[in-house]
């Protein structure tokens, strides 16, 4: 018996020569609508959709191979006899290909079209077919992925056939897509923030080196249905990223994100280790750089405005790892291709648009919606009022505490983030490391703010920084002993500031 392939598809990359071979290798062609037409056009002899049915297209299109005469030629056992007997007195013929893609729901539903022009998207007949021949992958060969046409050619030309494995993985990448769609398609129309059932959708975006250590595997993967700078970010020079390098991109392009204002920030090992404000970028850079000239080496910078001439060259001074920025002058990108493993990565103007944050434990995952409030109000709860100037400063301690690892302190002088402690079991040793940092060799902090991210639990950490000569400290409230702190400050002469607002970060 003559074999049969059905092709129906949105993407026609390739589809035409493949469509061809199969044809030469005296497979009858049947197809759908556009696809139809476009074979057919092309000089293709092909057999329409409503022959095999019997029955016209009908409902906008929306019913054309919802039909027996296409799912029992799909879903028949090859070998089972009363299946084979079954179809032969209906009149149904078997299909051996399968060939389809679907409407790109994925990327529509991303756009500004209405709520009921997203719905016309969501591809019905395209996985009923694609999931009636996975099933049947024994005796079926399903294509979902134009990438595989050339796969299936060279087998088909040296084998005669498709192989059982094969056939076997493709009806797995079917199963993998369509789980994908459907659960972009079920996020979109719940809407709901914990939905019963966790449905994720994201797409390989490339394979890396590897992951946190040498002999992990990794990979990276990017949502179908939402944006983000880390999806749409351009590489402009240097070697493959690293598992590593996108996490690090991804935290100090969230820090300068926080600011309206002219910003950049240094990270290491996932940890912001120079932060900046400022009137122009390379006063920014510089401040950030020498608030903590050891850690940035071998680091990530990140600033949110164009990177010039002047900029990059001072950039090539030190070795780094990536630079970050909106966009590059010409003269700016031929100085830092100079250094041809140093990644220059181009990103749209930051501004965070993921809601939810996930966290994989052994066997579970943590669902949370991402921190994006930043003060709630600025209580002042001491005798001491601080200055305009130190509550800038008290906000710029705040932003940058928010993206460090808990217990997290930040000292801030002048409109920079002069020591950052981090990740301390205890919030004392945090301070001391902060404080001890921000002083560096001769360093006066007189004048400096201390932010800190969760509330104070003894006195301790406001004796400890009024011997560095901070003035003023920022923090969210709400210990039982808050009073014991506000009483050291009034003794010591410091003003503080309750925000109201936690920023733990694990």
């Amino acid at each position: 018996m003559k074999k049969r392939a059905l092709i129906s598809v949105f993407d026609k990359r390739g589809i035409l020569e493949f469509a061809k071979f199969l044809y030469g290798k005296d497979v009858e062609i049947i197809s759908t609508g556009g696809t139809y037409k476009y074979l057919k056009e092309n000089g293709l002899e092909v057999t329409e959709i409503s022959e095999v049915t019997n029955f016209k297209e009908m409902l906008d299109g929306r019913v054309k191979t919802l039909h027996p005469n296409i799912h029992g030629g799909i879903l028949a056992v090859r070998n089972n006899k009363e299946h084979m007997e079954t179809i032969e007195k209906e009149g149904i013929q078997t299909i051996d290909f399968v060939i389809v893609n679907l409407y790109p729901f994925f990327k529509e539903v991303q756009t500004d079209k209405s709520f009921d022009e997203k719905i016309e998207f969501i591809d019905i007949g395209g996985p009923t077919m694609l999931r009636s021949a996975a099933k049947s992958f024994a005796d079926v060969t399903v294509i979902c992925d134009a990438e595989d046409y050339t796969k299936v050619r060279e087998e088909i030309e040296s084998k005669g056939e498709t192989s059982f494995e094969t056939r076997k993985r493709l009806a797995g990448k079917v199963f993998n897509l369509t789980s994908a769609y459907d659960a972009a398609i079920s996020n979109f129309l719940l809407n709901e923030e914990y939905p019963k059932y966790l449905s994720l959708s994201y797409e390989k975006k490339f394979d890396l080196r590897y992951g946190e250590n040498p002999h992990q595997t990794s990979a990276y993967y990017v949502s179908t249905t939402e944006n983000g700078s880390m999806k749409n970010f351009v590489q402009l020079n240097g070697k493959e990223l690293s598992f590593n390098n996108i996490r690090d991109i991804d935290i100090a392009w969230k820090v300068v994100g926080e600011f309206d204002e002219i910003a950049c920030c240094a990270v290491k090992h996932s940890t912001p280790c120079g932060t900046a404000i400022g009137e122009d970028v390379f006063t920014v850079y510089k401040k950030a750089h020498d608030s903590d000239p050891v850690s940035i080496f071998g680091g990530i910078v990140a600033i949110n405005r164009e990177v010039d001439g002047k900029i990059a060259e001072e950039l090539n001074k030190i070795f780094l790892e990536i630079v970050i920025a909106p966009s590059y002058s010409e003269e700016a990108l031929g100085i830092l291709k100079n250094k041809k493993n140093l990644r220059v990565i181009k990103c749209e103007v930051p501004r965070s648009q993921d809601k939810f944050e996930y966290i994989k434990v052994d066997g579970g995952i943590l669902v949370q919606e991402t921190n994006t409030k930043m003060i709630e109000e600025m209580k002042i709860v001491t005798e001491k009022q601080p200055t305009e100037k130190e509550k800038q400063d008290m906000i710029l301690g705040m932003k940058v505490v928010k993206h460090v690892k808990s217990n997290a302190i930040v000292v801030v002088k002048d409109g920079t983030a002069k020591g950052i402690g981090t990740g301390q079991t205890n919030r004392i040793w945090a301070t001391i490391h902060a404080l001890e940092h921000a002083k560096g060799e001769g360093e006066s902090l007189e004048g400096a703010v201390l932010a800190s991210d969760a509330f104070f639990p003894f006195r301790d950490c406001v004796d400890e920084a009024a011997k560095y000569g901070i003035k003023a400290i920022v923090q969210p409230g709400g210990s039982m002993r808050d009073q014991e702190s506000v009483d050291a400050c009034n003794e010591h002469g410091i003003s503080m500031v309750f925000t109201g607002i936690r920023h733990f970060k694990h």
